[in-house]
């Protein structure tokens, strides 16, 4: 393949430009930001466990007082019932009267257990409620991080964004000044070779693959025409000859 020698060097403008949009995409990949917000990403997804725990709990515990109360207050009105009875005279069996101040004494009994049982759910409740504002604390903080660095992390990529839209717009330019021949054999070649298609020839050295040429290499390359597309013996690459070249 032939090239005038103007089209070979235009060709490492090519080179250095998809370098850039490869550098672009690396860092536009790796942004810090990302591992930051997967990490958040997952506390966050940890906290919002533990709330939905903790207020779960809450409203367990939340029923289980409203019932107890309940109980309470239907031991508290049978005692008041049957304390109304013993007070108006009504009754006058000494049996009757024994057993009625017998199950009076039964239901105090009964409701001052149960009101410990109030007061035991009580604090429960009050400990769940501390642990859902403590929890909801937690994630608002942890959203209002992972906010910020979802923000950052866009503000970064736009930037990048912007730039590999400026790179594209000057590789099509140069690109399209190029022949097509000589620029699908460099697309082709930089797809086999890591993204290197075509390399400067510097001081006997090629910058693809970082070899310094033979004698023997040095005098082909030495002996070819100025248009003549030249190839690296040990990479493939495109050598594109400069007077740093060394020949």
């Amino acid at each position: 393949m032939n090239a005038a020698p103007a089209d070979q060097i235009r060709l490492l403008d090519v080179q250095s430009l998809d370098v850039r949009l490869s550098q672009l995409a690396h860092k536009r990949k790796t942004l810090p930001e990302h591992a930051e917000i997967e990490t958040l990403n997952g506390d966050l997804t940890q906290l919002r466990d533990l709330l939905v725990a903790a207020q779960t709990e809450e409203s367990d515990t939340a029923r289980e007082q409203t019932k107890a109360e309940q109980d309470v207050d239907q031991v508290r009105q049978r005692a008041a019932r049957d304390q109304q009875r013993l007070d108006s005279g009504a009754i006058t069996s000494p049996k009757d009267l024994e057993s009625l101040q017998h199950e009076i004494a039964s239901l105090a009994k009964r409701q001052s257990d149960l009101e410990d049982i109030v007061l035991e759910v009580m604090e429960r409740r009050e400990a769940a409620q501390e642990r859902v504002a403590e929890l909801t604390g937690r994630v608002e903080s942890v959203q209002a991080k992972l906010n910020d660095a979802t923000a950052r992390r866009d503000t970064a990529a736009e930037e990048i964004d912007a730039e590999v839209a400026t790179v594209t717009k000057e590789r099509e330019v140069v690109a399209g000044s190029i022949p097509a021949d000589l620029l699908k054999l460099y697309d082709k070649l930089r797809a086999q070779q890591g993204g290197i298609g075509a390399a400067r020839l510097y001081q006997r050295r090629c910058e693809g693959c970082r070899l310094e040429l033979n004698i023997t290499e040095i005098n082909e390359v030495r002996a070819a025409a100025a248009d003549a597309v030249v190839r690296c013996e040990n990479c493939s690459r495109i050598l594109v000859r400069t007077p740093e070249s060394g020949l």
